[in-house]
């Protein structure tokens, strides 16, 4: 077996030699100039991306194709779908299907996400999300959310990522959710305008000095 054909694999890594990384970016190259990958893969400014997506496929033994459908990269950050954390953790053969527990509805809307582990047959519980916790991480306060319009898929989704990291990080390689990063990207940047502002009014007031009168120079005749 050649070193291209192990750069797939979890002992391969696209930096573990110059010779690894020639092989990857003449993958990275054929994957770039498809139009079956996302956008942020596609051409010269995606090469790059093409590479990292390649090692973190190597690191997570599954198809790059398949990383790359389902990786985001939001405000420079690489992130999942919540499905594709749900497909991974259903598809490992470690746990059973995960489960959702939901109560409530409205503001009392809660949900936890719960899996056996096969090989202990462990109940695993993972942290349970409300929306008084949405509100709160202001998830779901922005404009334009999709708690406000989908809250009963997005308190699943957030159970699911929370559920993942606990128990799975090793499959999702320490990436949070798409959604995650989108929600405190856009906190981060409400609080930055709010502060802002804030130093904006309480900046104090300079009134500019009355302009002196000029002098008229004495005639010099």
């Amino acid at each position: 077996m050649t070193e291209t054909t192990t750069l797939t694999t979890t002992n391969n890594s696209v930096f573990s030699g110059i010779r690894a990384f020639e092989d990857a970016q003449r993958i990275a190259k054929a994957l770039a100039s498809s139009t079956l990958i996302p956008p942020q893969f596609q051409g010269q400014q995606g090469f790059a991306n093409c590479l990292v997506a390649l090692e973190i496929a190597g690191r997570m033994n599954i198809s790059p194709f398949l990383c790359m459908q389902h990786l985001h990269i939001i405000h420079g950050r690489p992130s999942w779908s919540s499905a594709f954390i749900i497909a991974m953790v259903n598809g490992c053969g470690r746990f059973t299907p995960l489960r959702f527990e939901v109560s409530g509805e409205g503001d009392s809307l809660a949900c936890y996400a719960v899996a056996t582990d096969i090989k202990t047959n462990q109940e695993l519980k993972g942290p349970t999300i409300t929306m008084l916790m949405a509100k709160k991480e202001g998830w779901s306060t922005k404009s334009g959310s999709k708690w406000i319009t989908m809250p009963e898929l997005m308190i699943r989704y957030r159970a699911a990522a929370f559920w993942g990291r606990l128990f799975a990080g090793d499959l999702l390689v320490g990436l949070q959710t798409q959604e995650e990063v989108i929600d405190v990207e856009s906190v981060k940047v409400s609080v930055g305008i709010d502060e802002l502002n804030a130093k904006v009014q309480a900046a104090p007031v300079v009134e500019p000095e009355p302009a002196k009168p000029v002098e008229e120079p004495d005639d010099l005749f």
